[in-house]
């Protein structure tokens, strides 16, 4: 890799520095969107190790999303004004040491204020990935490079339960976070020599903004977060007051700058905002299903954690299969029909685990997450595809930005969902409660992907606009 040159590329890398650059990108991407949700498996485990009950587990889930909701879109705006690759190097330090501080923690508090600064890092990486394809790939092959972005996420959030279940067969859950550091060191050398530089903006950054997104988004979830524990409700609500507060002043301030932190621009156009939406729901739903049935296969059926891994690895294995092919569909059919039809097998999955038996066996777990897979890889391809072909070519930071926003957003809320019903309903009963309203969500995603229909679009490329 020596000979690789640190110039802005003119129309992408040559080979084999675009190889070099997408491993490193792919890898901090990987690191960060496992992270989000491997620890699910581990959640009994690791509540039985702290002396935690189930529901102040969960807050080692929460604490890593909100961090990196609150720091998305200032890290997206920080990466246009210093450079992208600058963002996603300072990103992969942080959260490769924060990682040795979660294998580290020995309480509830250290790991969770260790997952807190895990999730700033994982906002540096996140922020700038679709950015720094934009600049490996050529324009013409653009829609490949932003597809396999996609895919890259959707790949590695379904896949956390088979690779946790893989981990926790020869060691303890420390190694879940502590075996980062090493692919940490190696993503930051890779990406130090390959990445490319970007053009700078000359705008300044919009610090009060960036205050305002993040009492928005931060301030907002801790409270939503607060309204499952009973003891402190008034502090919550003055929380969630706050947040939406800063929410509507936020959105204000947006609306008269040309380049705004929140996106707004893009929320006009119909395609996109349908999209975001429908991918808030969906995850949303995903969340609670892979924090519900790990407790409900652990705790109430008495398997293990590697078993219980193995048992909802059909879902990450649907999504890989299904995902690629309609990718290929969403040439032909629109991103609504396909999501659609998606989200119905899905809610249709997820409606079959509400009403698993008392005592099922293994085979009757299987087949119904396969469905779930089955059913979120036909959707979630398309639909990402249409949020960056909705957007113009030159808002395509922004673009990404939405993108994670509501993956990240919908599965916060998927967790603090699945906090509360784990606090107001019996042991026994938790499962079909959540999963049920993980159906829910699914259902109405279905809605909202078919209202896209009604735009006339066509199927969308992401290397349009």
């Amino acid at each position: 890799m020596s000979g690789f040159s640190a110039a802005v590329p003119q129309d992408g890398l040559a080979q084999p520095q675009r190889f070099w650059a997408v491993a490193a990108v792919a890898l901090g991407l990987i690191m960060a969107v496992l992270d989000g949700a491997i620890a699910n498996v581990a959640l009994p485990t690791i509540a039985g190790d702290l002396h935690v009950s189930p529901h102040d587990s969960v807050s080692v889930i929460n604490a890593y999303q909100i961090a990196v909701i609150v720091l998305l879109l200032p890290f997206s705006s920080l990466g246009e004004i210093y450079g992208y690759k600058r963002i996603f190097q300072i990103g992969v330090v942080v959260f490769t040491c924060a990682s040795l501080a979660c294998s580290l923690s020995s309480t509830i508090g250290q790991l969770t204020l260790a997952r807190v600064i895990q999730g700033c890092g994982a906002a540096g990486e996140m922020s700038v990935t679709g950015a720094l394809i934009r600049f490996a790939y050529p324009r013409a092959r653009l829609g490949r490079g932003l597809a396999f972005n996609a895919l890259i996420v959707a790949a590695s959030t379904a896949a956390a339960p088979s690779i946790a279940s893989a981990i926790l067969a020869v060691a303890h859950w420390e190694w879940l976070f502590a075996i980062n550091v090493p692919i940490g060191v190696v993503c930051f050398a890779v990406a130090w020599r390959a990445l490319p530089l970007s053009q700078r903006s000359s705008m300044r950054f919009d610090w009060i903004s960036a205050l305002l997104s993040a009492v928005s988004f931060g301030v907002g979830m801790v409270g939503i977060m607060g309204l499952t524990r009973s003891d402190d409700w008034p502090i919550a609500v003055a929380e969630v007051a706050a947040g939406a507060i800063a929410g509507f002043v936020l959105v204000r301030r947006q609306l008269s700058r040309s380049e705004p932190l929140l996106p707004i621009d893009l929320l006009r156009i119909p395609l996109f905002r349908l999209s975001i939406m429908t991918s808030v729901f969906s995850f949303c739903g995903q969340m609670l299903a892979f924090v519900a049935i790990p407790f409900f296969v652990q705790d109430i059926l008495g398997r293990s954690e590697v078993t219980t891994g193995l048992l909802m690895t059909p879902w990450p294995l649907l999504v890989m299969i299904v995902a690629p092919i309609a990718g290929r569909l969403s040439d032909r059919f629109p991103a609504g029909l396909l999501g659609g039809v998606g989200l119905g097998v899905y809610a249709l999955g997820l409606g079959l685990t509400a009403l698993l038996p008392a005592h099922p066996s293994d085979f009757n777990i299987i087949w119904r997450l396969a469905i779930c897979g089955a059913g979120f890889g036909l959707f979630q391809s398309p639909n990402n595809r249409a949020i960056m072909g909705s957007a113009p070519r030159h808002r395509s930071g922004g673009a990404n930005g939405m993108l994670g926003l509501a993956r990240l957003t919908g599965q916060t809320f998927g967790a603090t969902i699945a906090a509360l019903v784990f606090k107001l309903f019996p042991h026994h009963g938790q499962m079909p409660v959540a999963i049920g309203i993980a159906c829910g969500f699914a259902v109405v995603g279905m809605v909202l992907s078919l209202l896209r229909l009604r735009l006339g679009a066509p199927a969308t490329s992401a290397a349009s606009g």
